[in-house]
């Protein structure tokens, strides 16, 4: 009874913090890159390094944002699928088992626009409202 009524929280928190977060984050990428449209699996794959290279074979360098940022939340969510927590687990698997390490994370938006502009591999989150200029922002099919 006592998990049931946690699972059942849980997704009325997912559900309610889901609404919430509808379209606070753009997914940017290198100008290089030559995609203007990912679905939202490719986009998950990438940023959880399940897809380690683009489809022209060059690398794929995710960057996050911090843990509190209400873009991140919304990724989780939106792109995920997943609560916050449950990427974060995801993450502790990965470290654990020897298999990865998560994405280098950024203090905020200009950092993560920067530092996709620097890598030609590069993909990150930012907010709606935030300055895009010298990256791509592609569509989330």
């Amino acid at each position: 009874m006592r998990g049931l009524l946690r699972g059942l929280t849980a997704a009325g928190l997912l559900l309610a913090a889901a609404t919430a977060a509808a379209a606070d984050f753009k997914i940017v990428v290198n100008e290089r890159n030559p995609n203007a449209s990912l679905s939202r699996t490719e986009v998950s794959d990438l940023l959880l390094k399940k897809q380690a290279r683009w489809s022209d074979g060059s690398s794929v360098v995710p960057v996050d944002q911090p843990r509190i940022s209400a873009a991140r939340a919304a990724i989780c969510l939106q792109i995920h699928r997943k609560s916050p927590e449950a990427v974060k687990n995801y993450w502790r698997q990965q470290i654990f088992s020897g298999r990865d390490l998560p994405p280098i994370e950024k203090a905020s938006d200009d950092q993560v626009v920067a530092f996709v502009r620097a890598n030609p591999g590069a993909i990150g989150y930012v907010s709606e409202s935030a300055a895009t200029a010298g990256v791509r922002v592609v569509a989330v099919e």
